[in-house]
């Protein structure tokens, strides 16, 4: 068939000029390799994300309205909102009733050392009883004595601390210890239980780079007692969080001008953190669509230069006959020929360099083959595709509308 015969046209002229042709398709290589790449990785952390913040979408966090945080080494009850009270921890657990567990905790930010070297970390002070609600000690045992202390994992390896190893903890009256500092001005702990990695989490309780003592021995150094950073609810039902927000909300806060607490879980957190990470997501898309505005460019100067060579064939092909539309989808089969071959070559790389820079980015590829993820990959293709057909409209429109005469006179 005629538009077989075409193609061949096309495909000759590809194979002719291979060099040029190779060249003009890295173009859309790149492109497709930068687009795929992009969106596996913003999906990636996405997905991982999500999959972390799941392992507490059964966790409400309660929290006193506009609380503000002291000073590293002081009290959060020193700030103009000393946090949640005793009667409201009360009023909270009323309302939880026995569809789950209440939780309530004390945090501030201070500094330690330990043995020569000195770190900044947030302490929580907490009911040891509830530590294995929230919490998996990896290596150790559970707080029992009153200087007893846990520390998390990846605080633990930066300092080099282990089990049995003690710390000095900056008291809420004194600043962070220094070499000239008093023993009165720090608190010593004994590190009886290490802390496995949490990761991104919803509860507000960063463990990961922190300390947790007994509420007693946190009181004992901070003051604050009874006045609560926060409170975690944690709901054996997650079909009765809304029922039970209502219930809080309904006790708590009663002025309707001003609220006490603000009440969070997974899902209004969740909802946040995907949306940032959509608007990455595209962010990085974007920087990889310039690099196919740049391929696009290098397409379009390669067909025209395609055009310009064979001026006098399109002036025998129209001549003899030949309809313009032929013409077109001759150049057009050419722009589509460069196209596949860059799509193609882009997909394959595409999955060899996503998979490498997912690891190095993120630490896993656990996410990488779901749907999700590798969909960028066709995606990629389809849009280096489209691009280099458009590239060559223009070409084949000018190669169409020549004049016959014109173009056989052409040397």
């Amino acid at each position: 068939m005629i538009g077989d015969i075409f193609l061949q046209l096309s495909v000759r002229s590809v194979k002719l000029n291979f060099t040029r042709s190779l060249l003009a398709s890295i173009g859309i290589v790149i492109g497709v390799v930068a687009i795929s790449t992009m969106g596996m990785l913003g999906t990636n952390m996405s997905l991982q994300v999500e999959d972390q913040l799941s392992a507490s979408a059964n966790t409400i966090v309660i929290t006193a309205d506009a609380i503000r945080m002291g000073p590293p080494g002081t009290s959060s009850s020193s700030s103009s909102s000393s946090g949640i009270s005793k009667t409201q921890l009360n009023k909270i657990k009323a309302a939880v009733g026995t569809n789950g567990t209440v939780i309530p905790l004390y945090s501030t930010t201070t500094q330690f050392t330990s043995g020569n070297v000195q770190g900044r970390g947030t302490i929580y002070g907490m009911n040891p009883s509830d530590v294995n609600e929230f919490l998996t000690i990896g290596n150790g045992t559970n707080i029992a004595g009153i200087n007893e202390a846990l520390i998390g994992l990846s605080l633990a390896e930066s300092i080099g601390v282990d089990v049995g190893d003690r710390l000095k903890v900056s008291s809420a009256s004194e600043g962070p210890p220094t070499n000239s500092s008093s023993s009165a001005s720090r608190a010593t702990i004994t590190v009886v239980g290490i802390i496995d990695d949490r990761g991104t989490v919803t509860d507000s309780v960063s463990t990961d780079n922190g300390i947790v003592v007994s509420k007693e021995w946190y009181t004992a150094q901070y003051g604050g007692k009874d006045q609560y950073t926060q409170v975690n609810v944690i709901v054996d039902d997650t079909d009765m969080i809304t029922e039970i927000e209502d219930a809080i909300d309904a006790r708590i806060n009663t002025d309707e001008k001003k609220q006490s607490i603000r009440i969070t879980d997974a899902s209004s957190q969740l909802d946040t953190i995907s949306s940032t990470l959509e608007t990455l997501t595209l962010f990085c898309l974007a920087i990889g669509g310039i690099s196919l505005v740049v391929a696009a460019v290098s397409i379009f100067n390669v067909m025209m230069m395609s055009v310009n060579e064979r001026v006098q064939e399109i002036g025998i092909l129209l001549s003899i006959g030949t309809e313009t539309g032929e013409v077109r989808r001759m150049f057009l089969y050419e722009a589509f020929i460069l196209g596949l071959l860059g799509a193609g070559m882009g997909g394959l790389m595409s999955i060899v360099i996503g998979y490498s820079v997912v690891d190095a980015m993120i630490g896993t590829t656990e996410y990488f083959f779901m749907p999700a993820s590798i969909f960028y990959v066709p995606i990629g293709m389809f849009v280096g595709l489209v691009v280099c057909v458009i590239s060559g409209l223009y070409p084949a429109w000018r190669a169409s509308n020549m004049d016959p005469i014109d173009a056989l006179r052409s040397d």
